[in-house]
């Protein structure tokens, strides 16, 4: 692919430039068209014409919301004092109070937070102490050119009506091109998959791109192992577990689909890999987010299954969907009333299904799997359930404890051993020789017996009342 160096365009810190994207992605036909080309494209005028809501999404666009539930500022200020002192002190609570985390989660994060609370909660922080300057290292590499094209293809589509991705080449581009190129290298046996893009882009709009690259290594290594690998495996075995629970949640749904004998790969694998950033309101997606990042994947299955029961769950719904075509747009085109944020998050919170069922469930499957199919190709690490489990497997390494002293000495004379001060106060007591007698300390002899029946009073030896008023008097200094 011929790619434009010349001219002023933004280029990669990895060196390869970016200012050709628009002439070679820009495909007549195809639908990248359909991206925004530049700023003064947006409404016919440049940026200063540009309205956007709270999320950064263009008003009037496909991504912006209309009406949103406002939290009112007192209480998003106690929210974030609380979020605050939860951040500052986060082993703590994480190893005594985690219960509390996951209610502030199920509340929702404050958006000033959000960011790097998800950071904590994923592990990534940590991460990213453990490998200082490796994404920088990875950043100045240039890149398997077969993935790199494939990417380059892929930025514009990822939320072209926000706006930090609305630029061709701009600085959400950038970072995102940045981020992906960096996954490539660091998993080159899985290199690329076109569903982390919209997982990139969604950390890249709360985060810095450093951050942004480990928080994704995070959720394709701990949280969704297997999910972007060459053969979709892992993708292929959830999809039968969502299917089996969604037996138990709603058994009308669930023959519904058995009856149109419609896969489950055909509707959950967008919702799943993408962790539902292409399906559901901005606002329902953040607060997902929020309880996945805290709680792991059974957030994820949980949405899947509130969205099919409440879609194909009654005799009434499925009136309009009699064959698998209609079945199959319903799905596409879900209800805005079940996809909305207060709804939605209580339907996920109130329903049963465990890590432990997931996990039983995930046995199940896999037996099914290598009766059908043998052994799997893709060896993914296990599956981690969220931010408890992930702190536990990888906690945060503790400082070393440097010693300090509880007395600190003042400069001044060394106190005298009690040891030396009894053997001299026993030298008193017997008859004084000539060389020690009453002349002795004026022929030039050290006046020992003057100086031990009155040393001079040492800060060491200060009464407890001098010392506690000097540390008063200091502290309020």
């Amino acid at each position: 692919m011929a790619k434009s160096r010349g001219g002023g365009g933004p280029s990669s810190p990895g060196g390869r430039s970016l200012a050709g994207t628009r002439e070679s992605l820009a495909d007549p036909g195809g639908d990248e068209l359909s991206s925004l080309g530049s700023d003064s494209e947006i409404n016919g005028g440049g940026p200063e014409e540009r309205r956007v809501d709270k999320f950064g999404f263009i008003v009037g666009s496909r991504g912006a919301e209309g009406t949103l539930e406002e939290v009112p500022l007192e209480v998003l200020r106690q929210r974030e004092s609380k979020w605050l002192d939860m951040l500052n002190n986060w082993d703590k609570w994480m190893a005594k109070k985690h219960k509390k985390i996951r209610l502030r989660c199920q509340k929702g994060i404050p958006p000033s937070l959000r960011g790097r609370a998800w950071q904590y909660l994923s592990g990534s922080k940590v991460k990213l102490e453990q490998n200082m300057g490796k994404f920088d290292e990875l950043d100045l590499l240039t890149g398997e050119p077969k993935w790199l094209d494939v990417i380059e293809r892929d930025l514009h589509r990822q939320f072209p009506f926000h706006e930090m991705f609305v630029s061709r080449g701009g600085h959400g581009q950038q970072d995102l091109f940045r981020v992906l190129k960096a996954y490539t290298l660091y998993r080159p046996e899985e290199g690329y998959c076109q569903a982390q893009a919209p997982i990139a882009a969604v950390l890249l709009m709360h985060m810095p791109a450093e951050q942004a690259f480990w928080c994704l290594v995070q959720i394709c290594e701990k949280y969704l192992p297997g999910y972007y690998s060459e053969k979709l495996e892992a993708i292929q075995l959830d999809g039968q577990i969502l299917f089996s629970l969604l037996h138990k949640v709603s058994p009308v749904a669930y023959k519904h689909l058995s009856k149109q004998k419609i896969d489950p790969i055909l509707y959950m694998t967008e919702w799943f890999m993408c962790a539902f950033s292409r399906t559901l309101p901005w606002s329902s997606v953040l607060r997902v987010w929020d309880m996945f990042f805290c709680e792991g994947v059974k957030i994820i299955f949980r949405v899947g299954l509130v969205l099919l029961k409440h879609t194909l769950g009654s005799s009434d719904k499925l009136k309009s969907c009699q064959g698998q075509y209609e079945t199959m747009e319903r799905l596409r085109a879900l209800s805005p009333k079940i996809m909305q944020e207060a709804f939605l998050v209580q339907e996920v919170i109130e329903l049963p299904v465990t890590e432990r069922q997931i996990e039983r469930e995930h046995l199940i499957q896999l037996k099914k799997w290598r009766e059908t199919h043998g052994e799997l190709q893709c060896k993914s690490p296990p599956r981690l359930h969220g931010a408890k489990a992930i702190s536990e497997a990888e906690p945060a390494p503790r400082k070393a404890l440097e010693p300090v002293p509880s007395i600190i000495v003042p400069p001044g004379p060394a106190p005298v051993p009690k040891a030396r001060k009894s053997k001299e106060k026993s030298r008193e007591k017997t008859p004084a020789s000539p060389a020690n007698g009453p002349g002795a300390e004026g022929n030039g002899a050290p006046g020992t017996t003057r100086e031990l029946l009155h040393p001079q009073v040492s800060p060491h030896h200060q009464s407890k009342e001098s010392l506690s008023s000097r540390e008063s008097e200091d502290t309020y200094l």
